[in-house]
């Protein structure tokens, strides 16, 4: 089976990307890419002052209809890239903040960046939990991940309570060719127990121009050097169900 060619996690001018998600659809297509999610930065933590990010409702409605307006021509051209509506959520923004404008079932995928310690944890868990609550819904949650995850954080403290976190929310982890030093051979007890316990991982290049939008093969290679061709596979399949749903 050839290697699906996959990136899920690409900025746009929404954030702090340099395209249009017009232009980036156009080079994914040619590209010869299959999956792809625009996951534009959202936070109100020291970054805020410094990137753009979906910082307004009004924003993020935009954001999300441009989106959606492309999915449904892609349908209509039967072409066949797909393409998912998500979000980076800087963990170091408020819960306030990220409870008043985020609405998890208006995305496809959600990626947590900077998961980097244990107290980290209870902060997700405590969004999830919310979220169940504000919007009573029994629909699964989007698809979850982690950006650009730093393995070293909790190799000394926390391993077993990082995995469990893993399995029992169904997060994902990211193998990003922006960060290969995250996916080294140094980690590899790390990537032995994602393999095999079953947690999902996935592809992703933190794309800003479309120079770098099929940048995939580092990535692949990893996936294949850890025997985690079957976890990415799991992934895909829920895309695929994601896809199936909108029809």
């Amino acid at each position: 089976m050839k290697n699906p060619r996959i990136n899920l996690h690409i900025h746009s001018i929404y954030s702090d990307g340099n395209s249009t998600i017009e232009n980036i659809i156009k080079k994914a297509i040619s590209e010869g890419l299959e999956h792809i999610a625009i996951t534009d930065h959202f936070t109100n933590s020291w970054k805020a002052d410094i990137i753009p990010s979906l910082d307004t409702n009004s924003k993020i409605d935009r954001y999300r209809s441009e989106i959606s307006s492309y999915q449904s021509d892609l349908k209509r051209r039967k072409e066949t890239l797909q393409v998912f509506t998500g979000v980076e959520i800087d963990l170091g923004s408020s819960k306030e903040y990220i409870l008043k404008h985020i609405k998890p079932f208006d995305y496809d995928l959600i990626l947590f960046e900077y998961l980097e310690s244990l107290e980290s944890i209870p902060f997700i868990k405590s969004l999830l939990i919310l979220w169940r609550k504000a919007y009573s819904l029994k629909k699964p949650f989007p698809l979850l991940g982690l950006a650009h995850f730093d393995p070293s954080n909790f190799l000394c403290q926390g391993f077993q309570v990082l995995i469990n976190f893993l399995l029992e929310n169904e997060i994902f982890i990211e193998f990003n060719s922006s960060y290969s030093q995250y996916y080294s051979r140094k980690y590899s007890l790390f990537y032995e127990k994602v393999k095999e316990v079953g947690i999902l991982v996935s592809i992703g290049c933190d794309s800003h121009d479309t120079k770098r939008l099929a940048d995939i093969n580092g990535p692949w290679e990893a996936v294949n050097d850890y025997l985690l061709q079957n976890n990415l596979f799991e992934l895909i399949k829920k895309l695929n169900q994601i896809e199936r749903k909108r029809q």
